[in-house]
Protein backbone atom coordinates (compact mmCIF):
# COMPACT_ATOMS: atom_id res chain seq x y z
CA UNK A 1 0.00 0.00 0.00
CA UNK A 2 2.94 2.30 0.51
CA UNK A 3 3.73 2.21 -3.19
CA UNK A 4 0.16 3.20 -4.01
CA UNK A 5 0.42 6.22 -1.73
CA UNK A 6 3.66 7.42 -3.29
CA UNK A 7 2.33 6.75 -6.81
CA UNK A 8 -0.75 8.83 -6.04
CA UNK A 9 1.41 11.68 -4.71
CA UNK A 10 3.50 11.64 -7.89
CA UNK A 11 0.24 11.80 -9.84
CA UNK A 12 -0.83 14.85 -7.83
CA UNK A 13 2.53 16.53 -8.57
CA UNK A 14 2.39 15.63 -12.26
CA UNK A 15 -1.17 16.89 -12.68
CA UNK A 16 -0.25 20.06 -10.81
CA UNK A 17 2.66 20.71 -13.17
CA UNK A 18 0.42 19.95 -16.15
CA UNK A 19 -2.00 22.56 -14.87
CA UNK A 20 0.91 25.04 -14.60
CA UNK A 21 1.75 24.48 -18.26
CA UNK A 22 -1.91 24.78 -19.29
CA UNK A 23 -2.34 27.95 -17.26
CA UNK A 24 0.75 29.50 -18.82
CA UNK A 25 -0.46 28.62 -22.33
CA UNK A 26 -3.85 30.17 -21.66
CA UNK A 27 -2.29 33.25 -20.06
CA UNK A 28 -0.27 33.83 -23.25
CA UNK A 29 -3.13 33.35 -25.67
CA UNK A 30 -2.70 37.00 -26.80
CA UNK A 31 1.09 37.11 -26.66
CA UNK A 32 2.66 37.85 -30.07
CA UNK A 33 4.67 34.96 -31.42
CA UNK A 34 4.13 32.86 -28.30
CA UNK A 35 4.73 29.14 -28.76
CA UNK A 36 2.67 26.92 -26.50
CA UNK A 37 4.24 24.25 -24.33
CA UNK A 38 3.28 20.62 -23.95
CA UNK A 39 4.15 18.44 -20.97
CA UNK A 40 5.31 14.86 -21.43
CA UNK A 41 5.11 12.23 -18.63
CA UNK A 42 6.99 9.01 -17.96
CA UNK A 43 6.22 6.16 -15.58
CA UNK A 44 8.50 5.34 -12.62
CA UNK A 45 9.48 1.69 -12.27
CA UNK A 46 10.04 0.64 -8.68
CA UNK A 47 10.48 -3.10 -8.46
CA UNK A 48 9.89 -6.45 -10.08
CA UNK A 49 7.88 -9.23 -8.42
CA UNK A 50 7.13 -12.82 -9.26
CA UNK A 51 3.89 -11.67 -10.79
CA UNK A 52 5.38 -8.80 -12.86
CA UNK A 53 6.56 -5.25 -12.46
CA UNK A 54 5.06 -2.67 -10.12
CA UNK A 55 5.49 1.06 -10.79
CA UNK A 56 5.84 3.92 -8.32
CA UNK A 57 3.93 6.52 -10.23
CA UNK A 58 4.71 9.19 -12.79
CA UNK A 59 7.36 11.80 -13.45
CA UNK A 60 7.62 14.81 -15.80
CA UNK A 61 9.98 13.84 -18.61
CA UNK A 62 9.98 17.18 -20.41
CA UNK A 63 8.08 20.35 -21.21
CA UNK A 64 8.46 20.86 -24.95
CA UNK A 65 7.83 23.99 -27.04
CA UNK A 66 5.35 23.56 -29.87
CA UNK A 67 6.64 25.49 -32.89
CA UNK A 68 3.50 25.22 -34.98
CA UNK A 69 2.64 28.54 -36.63
CA UNK A 70 0.08 30.83 -35.07
CA UNK A 71 -2.52 32.77 -37.03
CA UNK A 72 -1.56 36.08 -38.68
CA UNK A 73 -3.04 39.47 -37.80
CA UNK A 74 -2.90 42.28 -40.39
CA UNK A 75 -1.56 45.68 -39.29
CA UNK A 76 -0.91 49.09 -40.85
CA UNK A 77 2.78 49.04 -39.91
CA UNK A 78 5.10 47.91 -42.72
CA UNK A 79 7.75 46.80 -40.21
CA UNK A 80 5.37 44.41 -38.46
CA UNK A 81 6.62 41.10 -39.84
CA UNK A 82 5.51 37.48 -39.59
CA UNK A 83 7.28 34.35 -40.82
CA UNK A 84 5.21 32.06 -43.02
CA UNK A 85 7.07 28.81 -42.41
CA UNK A 86 10.17 27.81 -40.49
CA UNK A 87 12.74 30.17 -39.03
CA UNK A 88 13.15 32.80 -36.34
CA UNK A 89 14.16 36.44 -36.33
CA UNK A 90 17.52 37.27 -34.79
CA UNK A 91 17.85 40.17 -32.34
CA UNK A 92 20.85 41.38 -30.36
CA UNK A 93 20.77 42.98 -26.92
CA UNK A 94 23.02 45.86 -25.85
CA UNK A 95 25.85 43.40 -25.09
CA UNK A 96 25.68 41.85 -28.55
CA UNK A 97 24.12 38.60 -27.31
CA UNK A 98 21.87 37.06 -29.97
CA UNK A 99 18.36 35.88 -29.19
CA UNK A 100 15.72 34.35 -31.42
CA UNK A 101 12.04 35.20 -31.68
CA UNK A 102 8.89 34.78 -33.75
CA UNK A 103 7.46 38.07 -32.45
CA UNK A 104 8.02 40.49 -35.34
CA UNK A 105 6.62 43.72 -33.90
CA UNK A 106 9.53 45.87 -35.09
CA UNK A 107 10.03 49.60 -35.39
CA UNK A 108 12.81 52.14 -35.95
CA UNK A 109 14.40 53.65 -32.85
CA UNK A 110 15.82 57.16 -32.49
CA UNK A 111 19.09 56.03 -34.10
CA UNK A 112 17.33 54.64 -37.16
CA UNK A 113 17.92 51.01 -36.15
CA UNK A 114 15.22 48.37 -36.48
CA UNK A 115 14.38 47.03 -33.01
CA UNK A 116 11.79 44.82 -31.31
CA UNK A 117 9.61 45.72 -28.33
CA UNK A 118 12.58 45.01 -26.02
CA UNK A 119 14.72 47.51 -28.01
CA UNK A 120 16.87 44.59 -29.15
CA UNK A 121 18.35 45.20 -32.60
CA UNK A 122 17.11 43.13 -35.54
CA UNK A 123 19.90 41.38 -37.45
CA UNK A 124 20.38 41.28 -41.20
CA UNK A 125 22.20 43.13 -43.97
CA UNK A 126 22.41 46.93 -44.19
CA UNK A 127 23.10 47.81 -47.82
CA UNK A 128 24.40 51.26 -46.91
CA UNK A 129 27.01 49.91 -44.50
CA UNK A 130 30.73 49.33 -45.01
CA UNK A 131 30.13 45.63 -45.75
CA UNK A 132 26.62 45.00 -47.10
CA UNK A 133 27.19 41.20 -46.96
CA UNK A 134 28.05 41.11 -43.25
CA UNK A 135 25.40 40.28 -40.64
CA UNK A 136 24.84 43.36 -38.51
CA UNK A 137 22.22 45.58 -36.91
CA UNK A 138 19.78 46.74 -39.57
CA UNK A 139 20.26 50.50 -39.53
CA UNK A 140 18.57 53.12 -41.69
CA UNK A 141 20.42 56.01 -40.09
CA UNK A 142 21.67 58.51 -42.68
CA UNK A 143 20.21 56.41 -45.50
CA UNK A 144 19.89 58.75 -48.44
CA UNK A 145 19.15 58.36 -52.13
CA UNK A 146 22.09 59.68 -54.14
CA UNK A 147 21.43 62.13 -56.97
CA UNK A 148 21.66 61.08 -60.59
CA UNK A 149 22.58 63.53 -63.33
CA UNK A 150 20.22 63.98 -66.27
CA UNK A 151 21.48 62.31 -69.42
CA UNK A 152 18.35 62.06 -71.61
CA UNK A 153 15.42 64.40 -72.19
CA UNK A 154 12.43 64.33 -74.49
CA UNK A 155 10.06 67.08 -75.55
CA UNK A 156 6.51 66.58 -76.76
CA UNK A 157 5.47 69.82 -78.46
CA UNK A 158 3.29 71.19 -81.21
CA UNK A 159 4.76 74.12 -83.12
CA UNK A 160 2.02 76.13 -84.81
CA UNK A 161 2.46 75.68 -88.54
CA UNK A 162 0.94 79.11 -89.16
CA UNK A 163 3.52 80.94 -87.06
CA UNK A 164 5.05 83.87 -88.92
CA UNK A 165 8.74 83.77 -89.83
CA UNK A 166 10.79 84.73 -86.79
CA UNK A 167 8.15 83.65 -84.27
CA UNK A 168 9.49 81.73 -81.28
CA UNK A 169 8.23 79.23 -78.74
CA UNK A 170 9.96 78.05 -75.57
CA UNK A 171 9.80 74.62 -73.90
CA UNK A 172 11.45 74.46 -70.47
CA UNK A 173 12.03 71.54 -68.10
CA UNK A 174 13.94 70.75 -64.92
CA UNK A 175 17.15 68.75 -65.12
CA UNK A 176 19.70 67.72 -62.48
CA UNK A 177 23.48 67.76 -62.30
CA UNK A 178 25.71 65.22 -60.55
CA UNK A 179 25.37 67.08 -57.23
CA UNK A 180 21.59 66.90 -57.44
CA UNK A 181 21.20 70.62 -58.12
CA UNK A 182 18.26 71.68 -60.23
CA UNK A 183 18.72 73.51 -63.53
CA UNK A 184 16.34 74.79 -66.18
CA UNK A 185 16.87 73.38 -69.64
CA UNK A 186 15.15 75.61 -72.19
CA UNK A 187 14.73 74.86 -75.87
CA UNK A 188 13.80 77.86 -78.02
CA UNK A 189 12.17 77.05 -81.35
CA UNK A 190 12.12 79.75 -84.03
CA UNK A 191 10.14 79.65 -87.26
CA UNK A 192 12.52 80.28 -90.12
CA UNK A 193 12.10 81.00 -93.80
CA UNK A 194 10.97 78.05 -95.84
CA UNK A 195 7.90 75.87 -95.43
CA UNK A 196 7.89 73.76 -92.25
CA UNK A 197 11.37 74.77 -91.03
CA UNK A 198 12.03 75.54 -87.37
CA UNK A 199 15.44 76.21 -85.91
CA UNK A 200 16.08 75.42 -82.26
CA UNK A 201 18.61 76.50 -79.68
CA UNK A 202 19.14 74.98 -76.23
CA UNK A 203 20.00 76.90 -73.07
CA UNK A 204 20.98 75.78 -69.58
CA UNK A 205 19.96 78.40 -67.02
CA UNK A 206 19.87 80.93 -69.89
CA UNK A 207 23.42 80.08 -70.98
CA UNK A 208 23.47 78.90 -74.57
CA UNK A 209 24.61 75.34 -75.22
CA UNK A 210 28.22 75.10 -76.29
CA UNK A 211 27.32 72.67 -79.08
CA UNK A 212 24.37 70.94 -80.76
CA UNK A 213 24.62 68.02 -83.17
CA UNK A 214 21.67 69.45 -85.16
CA UNK A 215 20.22 72.91 -85.38
CA UNK A 216 16.68 72.57 -86.71
CA UNK A 217 13.71 70.41 -87.64
CA UNK A 218 11.47 70.24 -90.69
CA UNK A 219 7.84 69.15 -90.93
CA UNK A 220 6.17 67.69 -93.99
CA UNK A 221 2.94 69.06 -95.47
CA UNK A 222 0.92 67.09 -92.89
CA UNK A 223 2.74 68.61 -89.92
CA UNK A 224 4.65 65.40 -89.22
CA UNK A 225 8.31 65.57 -88.28
CA UNK A 226 10.16 64.76 -91.48
CA UNK A 227 13.80 65.81 -91.23
CA UNK A 228 16.33 67.30 -88.91
CA UNK A 229 19.15 69.39 -90.22
CA UNK A 230 22.37 71.14 -89.37
CA UNK A 231 23.95 74.14 -91.07
CA UNK A 232 27.41 75.59 -91.23
CA UNK A 233 29.02 78.68 -92.67
CA UNK A 234 31.99 78.46 -94.96
CA UNK A 235 35.17 80.47 -94.68
CA UNK A 236 34.38 83.94 -96.02
CA UNK A 237 36.10 85.20 -99.17
CA UNK A 238 37.46 88.73 -98.88
CA UNK A 239 37.97 91.19 -101.74
CA UNK A 240 39.55 94.36 -100.45
CA UNK A 241 41.59 97.26 -101.68
CA UNK A 242 43.23 97.37 -98.30
CA UNK A 243 44.28 94.61 -95.90
CA UNK A 244 40.92 93.95 -94.22
CA UNK A 245 40.15 90.57 -92.67
CA UNK A 246 36.91 89.02 -91.36
CA UNK A 247 36.17 86.13 -89.03
CA UNK A 248 32.65 84.67 -89.00
CA UNK A 249 30.98 83.78 -85.67
CA UNK A 250 27.68 81.90 -85.79
CA UNK A 251 25.59 83.23 -82.89
CA UNK A 252 22.43 81.23 -83.40
CA UNK A 253 23.02 78.28 -85.69
CA UNK A 254 19.38 77.33 -85.42
CA UNK A 255 18.59 80.15 -87.83
CA UNK A 256 20.68 78.58 -90.61
CA UNK A 257 18.29 76.30 -92.38
CA UNK A 258 18.97 76.20 -96.11
CA UNK A 259 21.80 76.16 -98.59
CA UNK A 260 22.92 79.53 -99.82
CA UNK A 261 25.89 80.45 -102.00
CA UNK A 262 27.53 83.77 -102.63
CA UNK A 263 25.87 85.87 -99.98
CA UNK A 264 27.71 89.14 -100.49
CA UNK A 265 28.18 92.02 -98.07
CA UNK A 266 29.61 95.26 -99.52
CA UNK A 267 31.18 98.16 -97.71
CA UNK A 268 29.72 101.57 -98.49
CA UNK A 269 31.30 105.08 -98.49
CA UNK A 270 30.87 105.82 -94.80
CA UNK A 271 32.51 104.08 -91.89
CA UNK A 272 30.70 100.89 -91.00
CA UNK A 273 28.21 101.43 -93.82
CA UNK A 274 27.86 97.80 -94.93
CA UNK A 275 25.06 96.74 -97.26
CA UNK A 276 23.69 93.45 -98.61
CA UNK A 277 24.83 93.06 -102.18
CA UNK A 278 23.37 89.54 -102.64
CA UNK A 279 21.05 87.85 -100.14
CA UNK A 280 21.62 84.35 -101.55
CA UNK A 281 17.90 83.58 -101.29
CA UNK A 282 17.38 84.93 -97.75
CA UNK A 283 14.88 87.56 -98.87
CA UNK A 284 14.26 88.91 -95.36
CA UNK A 285 17.92 89.29 -94.43
CA UNK A 286 18.87 92.47 -92.61
CA UNK A 287 22.19 93.93 -91.57
CA UNK A 288 23.18 95.73 -88.39
CA UNK A 289 26.00 98.02 -87.44
CA UNK A 290 28.84 97.02 -85.21
CA UNK A 291 28.06 96.95 -81.50
CA UNK A 292 30.73 99.51 -80.72
CA UNK A 293 29.66 101.90 -83.45
CA UNK A 294 33.00 101.52 -85.16
CA UNK A 295 34.27 99.61 -88.11
CA UNK A 296 35.10 96.47 -86.08
CA UNK A 297 32.15 94.15 -86.73
CA UNK A 298 29.04 93.64 -88.80
CA UNK A 299 26.10 91.42 -87.87
CA UNK A 300 23.35 89.97 -90.06
CA UNK A 301 19.90 88.67 -89.23
CA UNK A 302 19.06 85.99 -91.78
CA UNK A 303 15.27 86.00 -91.43
CA UNK A 304 14.90 89.67 -90.59
CA UNK A 305 12.97 88.93 -87.39
CA UNK A 306 15.64 90.00 -84.96
CA UNK A 307 18.57 88.16 -83.47
CA UNK A 308 22.27 88.15 -84.20
CA UNK A 309 22.63 85.13 -86.44
CA UNK A 310 26.09 85.70 -87.87
CA UNK A 311 28.67 88.24 -86.75
CA UNK A 312 31.77 89.09 -88.75
CA UNK A 313 34.60 90.36 -86.61
CA UNK A 314 36.50 92.86 -88.76
CA UNK A 315 40.13 93.85 -88.49
CA UNK A 316 42.68 95.97 -90.33
CA UNK A 317 41.78 98.47 -93.06
CA UNK A 318 38.70 98.31 -95.28
CA UNK A 319 37.88 100.44 -98.32
CA UNK A 320 34.73 101.36 -100.24
CA UNK A 321 33.24 98.50 -102.30
CA UNK A 322 35.25 95.88 -100.42
CA UNK A 323 33.19 92.67 -100.12
CA UNK A 324 32.71 89.67 -97.83
CA UNK A 325 31.33 86.63 -99.64
CA UNK A 326 30.25 83.49 -97.79
CA UNK A 327 28.11 80.36 -98.20
CA UNK A 328 25.77 78.41 -95.94
CA UNK A 329 25.65 74.62 -96.20
CA UNK A 330 22.59 72.87 -94.80
CA UNK A 331 22.43 69.06 -94.41
CA UNK A 332 19.15 67.22 -93.83
CA UNK A 333 18.72 63.71 -92.47
CA UNK A 334 15.95 61.51 -91.15
CA UNK A 335 15.11 62.20 -87.50
CA UNK A 336 17.70 60.91 -85.04
CA UNK A 337 18.50 61.77 -81.42
CA UNK A 338 20.15 65.13 -80.91
CA UNK A 339 23.16 65.63 -78.63
CA UNK A 340 23.45 68.91 -76.75
CA UNK A 341 26.63 69.90 -74.94
CA UNK A 342 26.04 71.93 -71.79
CA UNK A 343 28.46 73.69 -69.45
CA UNK A 344 28.16 74.03 -65.66
CA UNK A 345 29.96 76.44 -63.36
CA UNK A 346 29.39 74.71 -59.99
CA UNK A 347 31.99 71.97 -60.45
CA UNK A 348 29.32 69.34 -61.13
CA UNK A 349 28.73 67.40 -64.33
CA UNK A 350 25.65 66.67 -66.38
CA UNK A 351 24.95 64.04 -68.99
CA UNK A 352 27.89 62.10 -70.41
CA UNK A 353 30.84 64.48 -70.07
CA UNK A 354 28.41 67.39 -70.45
CA UNK A 355 26.51 65.84 -73.36
CA UNK A 356 22.76 65.41 -72.89
CA UNK A 357 20.72 63.49 -75.49
CA UNK A 358 17.37 64.74 -76.76
CA UNK A 359 15.35 61.58 -77.38
CA UNK A 360 13.77 62.74 -80.60
CA UNK A 361 13.52 59.52 -82.61
CA UNK A 362 13.55 56.64 -80.12
CA UNK A 363 10.64 54.36 -79.29
CA UNK A 364 9.99 56.30 -76.09
CA UNK A 365 10.37 59.74 -77.69
CA UNK A 366 7.66 62.31 -77.12
CA UNK A 367 5.97 63.45 -80.34
CA UNK A 368 6.91 66.70 -82.07
CA UNK A 369 4.33 68.05 -84.54
CA UNK A 370 3.81 71.11 -86.72
CA UNK A 371 0.03 71.31 -86.92
CA UNK A 372 -1.83 74.57 -87.51
CA UNK A 373 -2.90 74.94 -83.90
CA UNK A 374 -1.57 76.84 -80.93
CA UNK A 375 2.01 76.05 -80.03
CA UNK A 376 1.99 74.08 -76.81
CA UNK A 377 4.06 71.71 -74.74
CA UNK A 378 2.26 68.37 -74.62
CA UNK A 379 4.73 66.42 -72.52
CA UNK A 380 8.29 66.71 -71.28
CA UNK A 381 10.37 63.98 -69.72
CA UNK A 382 13.87 63.80 -68.32
CA UNK A 383 15.81 61.24 -66.36
CA UNK A 384 17.98 62.24 -63.44
CA UNK A 385 16.94 63.36 -59.99
CA UNK A 386 18.23 65.13 -56.91
CA UNK A 387 19.12 63.53 -53.59
CA UNK A 388 16.31 62.26 -51.37
CA UNK A 389 15.69 61.28 -47.77
CA UNK A 390 13.80 58.19 -46.64
CA UNK A 391 10.04 58.77 -46.62
CA UNK A 392 8.49 55.32 -46.42
CA UNK A 393 9.50 51.68 -46.05
CA UNK A 394 8.17 48.36 -47.31
CA UNK A 395 9.34 44.75 -46.87
CA UNK A 396 9.21 42.00 -49.48
CA UNK A 397 8.59 38.27 -48.94
CA UNK A 398 12.33 37.78 -49.31
CA UNK A 399 12.97 40.12 -46.39
CA UNK A 400 14.24 43.00 -48.57
CA UNK A 401 13.67 46.40 -47.00
CA UNK A 402 12.73 48.76 -49.83
CA UNK A 403 12.88 52.48 -49.14
CA UNK A 404 10.82 55.14 -50.91
CA UNK A 405 12.62 58.48 -50.96
CA UNK A 406 11.48 62.09 -51.30
CA UNK A 407 13.07 62.29 -54.76
CA UNK A 408 10.61 59.68 -56.00
CA UNK A 409 13.17 56.87 -56.11
CA UNK A 410 12.84 53.40 -54.60
CA UNK A 411 15.98 51.61 -53.41
CA UNK A 412 16.74 48.45 -51.43
CA UNK A 413 18.26 49.50 -48.11
CA UNK A 414 18.60 46.22 -46.19
CA UNK A 415 17.48 42.63 -45.74
CA UNK A 416 16.14 40.57 -42.85
CA UNK A 417 18.03 37.31 -42.20
CA UNK A 418 16.38 34.33 -40.48
CA UNK A 419 17.84 31.54 -38.34
CA UNK A 420 16.80 27.93 -37.92
CA UNK A 421 17.99 25.00 -35.81
CA UNK A 422 18.29 21.27 -36.36
CA UNK A 423 16.57 20.82 -32.98
CA UNK A 424 14.46 23.93 -32.25
CA UNK A 425 12.83 22.08 -29.33
CA UNK A 426 16.20 22.39 -27.60
CA UNK A 427 16.02 26.20 -27.51
CA UNK A 428 15.80 27.77 -24.08
CA UNK A 429 12.95 30.12 -23.27
CA UNK A 430 14.29 33.46 -22.00
CA UNK A 431 11.02 35.33 -21.49
CA UNK A 432 9.82 38.36 -23.48
CA UNK A 433 9.12 36.09 -26.47
CA UNK A 434 12.84 35.26 -26.77
CA UNK A 435 14.72 31.99 -27.17
CA UNK A 436 18.41 31.29 -26.66
CA UNK A 437 20.68 28.77 -28.34
CA UNK A 438 21.80 25.72 -26.33
CA UNK A 439 23.97 22.67 -26.89
CA UNK A 440 20.80 20.67 -27.35
CA UNK A 441 19.40 22.96 -30.04
CA UNK A 442 22.65 23.02 -32.00
CA UNK A 443 24.07 26.06 -33.78
CA UNK A 444 21.89 28.39 -35.81
CA UNK A 445 21.87 28.14 -39.59
CA UNK A 446 21.28 31.53 -41.20
CA UNK A 447 19.78 32.36 -44.56
CA UNK A 448 17.54 34.77 -46.41
CA UNK A 449 13.77 34.28 -46.16
CA UNK A 450 12.29 31.94 -48.74
CA UNK A 451 15.49 29.95 -49.29
CA UNK A 452 17.16 26.89 -47.77
CA UNK A 453 13.96 25.85 -46.03
CA UNK A 454 13.33 29.26 -44.45
CA UNK A 455 9.81 30.64 -44.46
CA UNK A 456 8.88 33.81 -46.32
CA UNK A 457 8.20 37.17 -44.71
CA UNK A 458 4.64 38.47 -44.46
CA UNK A 459 4.84 42.27 -44.11
CA UNK A 460 2.12 44.25 -42.33
CA UNK A 461 1.43 41.12 -40.28
CA UNK A 462 2.03 39.79 -36.80
CA UNK A 463 2.03 36.13 -35.75
CA UNK A 464 -0.30 35.52 -32.86
CA UNK A 465 0.03 32.90 -30.12
CA UNK A 466 -0.42 29.32 -31.30
CA UNK A 467 -2.27 28.42 -28.09
CA UNK A 468 -5.45 26.50 -28.95
CA UNK A 469 -7.99 27.42 -26.25
CA UNK A 470 -10.25 24.44 -27.00
CA UNK A 471 -7.37 22.00 -26.69
CA UNK A 472 -6.16 23.64 -23.49
CA UNK A 473 -9.63 23.41 -21.94
CA UNK A 474 -9.75 19.70 -22.76
CA UNK A 475 -6.27 19.27 -21.28
CA UNK A 476 -7.43 21.19 -18.23
CA UNK A 477 -10.35 18.79 -17.75
CA UNK A 478 -8.13 15.72 -18.07
CA UNK A 479 -5.56 17.24 -15.69
CA UNK A 480 -8.27 18.04 -13.20
CA UNK A 481 -9.71 14.51 -13.40
CA UNK A 482 -6.25 12.99 -13.06
CA UNK A 483 -5.61 15.17 -10.02
CA UNK A 484 -8.95 14.17 -8.47
CA UNK A 485 -8.28 10.51 -9.19
CA UNK A 486 -4.80 10.68 -7.63
CA UNK A 487 -6.27 12.42 -4.60
CA UNK A 488 -8.86 9.65 -4.39
CA UNK A 489 -6.08 7.05 -4.39
CA UNK A 490 -4.47 8.87 -1.43
CA UNK A 491 -7.70 8.95 0.56
CA UNK A 492 -8.54 5.35 -0.33
CA UNK A 493 -5.06 4.14 0.63
CA UNK A 494 -5.35 6.06 3.89
CA UNK A 495 -8.68 4.37 4.60
CA UNK A 496 -7.21 0.95 3.86
CA UNK A 497 -4.27 1.63 6.18
CA UNK A 498 -6.70 2.83 8.84
CA UNK A 499 -8.75 -0.36 8.48
CA UNK A 500 -5.58 -2.38 8.83
CA UNK A 501 -4.72 -0.58 12.06
CA UNK A 502 -8.19 -1.40 13.40
CA UNK A 503 -7.92 -5.17 12.87
CA UNK A 504 -6.65 -5.77 16.46
CA UNK A 505 -9.58 -4.04 18.08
Amino acid sequence: MGNALFAAISGLNASSKQMDVIGNNIANVNTLGYKSAKIYFGDILSQSTAGGQIGRGVSVNSVSTQFAAGSFESTANATDLAIDGDGLFMVNDTQGVTYYTRAGAFHLDSEGKMVDVNDYKVQGYSFFGADPDSLTDISLQNVQSSPDATSTVSIGVNLDGETATGGTFNAAQTVYDSLGAKHTLKTTFQKTEGSGYWGFQTYLDNDVATAQSYSGIKFDSNGVLDKIYTSSIGTPTITTAGDGAATAVVNNEGQLYKDATDIVLKRGVNENAWTIDDDGGYSNMSIMLGTTGTDDEVTIDLDGEGGDDITFALSDTWAQDDTITFSITQTETNPVDVSVTLALTNGATIGNSGEVMWDLAGDSAETVTGYASTSTVKAITADGYGSGILKDLSVTQGGILSGFFTNGQTEDVGQIILADFSNPWGLRRMGNNLFAETNTSGSASQNIPGSAGMGEINPNSLEMSNTDIATEFINMITAQRAYQASAKVVTTTDQMMSDLMNIKR
